[in-house]
């Protein structure tokens, strides 16, 4: 079960990464059509007019894309901020006390936040929402990656709850291990 895990995890930060890639492929298509434009206007040519339509929207939906995709990856590689200042000073009884209360705690917030993300993909889909760029994009597609991407993040936190609560040491793969 560990392994599937982990390769649910890796599976979103290549996602994530996908996502990114995707961002520099557009920004550069973009750059080099208006370099090329360019110096066909100085060859004296008529410019071709290269250019990708609404970009600026398209590469805000992918970095949504990037940022929640990568939310779950992310904290099993220990790259979310945690603040240890008052774990440290505790002794290890409460540590894993204060530790298992404040996953359970991420674990209500990210549940929330996915119930409400999901139901407002639901309510963009009814409606036919769409957005006001130059590209008209379904809103639902990116309000859906966004709840996928909570989704995602909330298998992490229950996994790391239940680790916890089943009394596993919790161990991030960018952290010192625990004793």
């Amino acid at each position: 079960m560990r392994r599937a895990l982990d390769a649910f995890y890796r599976l979103g930060g290549a996602l994530s990464a996908l996502h990114l890639t995707l961002i520099m492929v557009l920004i550069v298509a973009q750059v080099l059509g208006r370099v090329l434009d360019k110096l066909l206007v100085w060859a004296g040519f008529n410019a071709l007019g290269l250019n990708v339509p609404g970009l600026a929207e398209l590469a805000s939906f992918l970095l949504l894309g990037a940022t929640f995709f990568g939310l779950a990856y992310t904290f099993w590689q220990g790259g979310h901020i945690r603040v240890t200042l008052v774990l440290q000073h505790l002794p290890k009884s409460l540590h894993r006390v204060m530790d298992t209360a404040v996953t359970l705690a991420a674990v209500v917030i990210t549940g929330f936040a996915t119930w409400h993300s999901a139901r407002l993909a639901l309510d963009s889909y009814d409606y036919g929402d769409l957005s006001i760029g130059m590209v008209p994009v379904p809103l639902w597609i990116p309000q859906a990656v966004m709840t996928v991407g909570l989704l995602w993040l909330l298998v992490a936190l229950l996994d790391a709850f239940f680790s916890l609560a089943s009394g596993r040491i919790l161990q991030l793969q960018n952290e010192t291990p625990q004793e």
